[in-house]
């Protein structure tokens, strides 16, 4: 039969098994919403909505780059 723990060291284990389910917890959101932001900074709809005159500028510009070239 195992040798019990004394309750200090049972308590101190438990203790730190609840920070790192807490630590784990956060790492999974810090995550999430990074990713979230990712997408959403690199999907060309949201650079359409958020700024149109820049992405009109920008397409208008490039239309001329690319007409200029032939």
């Amino acid at each position: 039969m195992p040798a019990e723990r004394p309750p200090e060291r049972g308590l101190a284990l438990a203790q730190a098994t609840e920070e790192l389910a807490r630590a784990r917890d956060r790492a999974v959101r810090s995550l999430t919403t990074l990713e979230r932001e990712v997408k959403r900074t690199f999907d060309w709809r949201e650079w359409v909505r958020r700024k149109p005159g820049t992405t009109l500028a920008l397409a208008f510009g490039l239309g001329l780059f690319l007409g200029r070239r032939r």
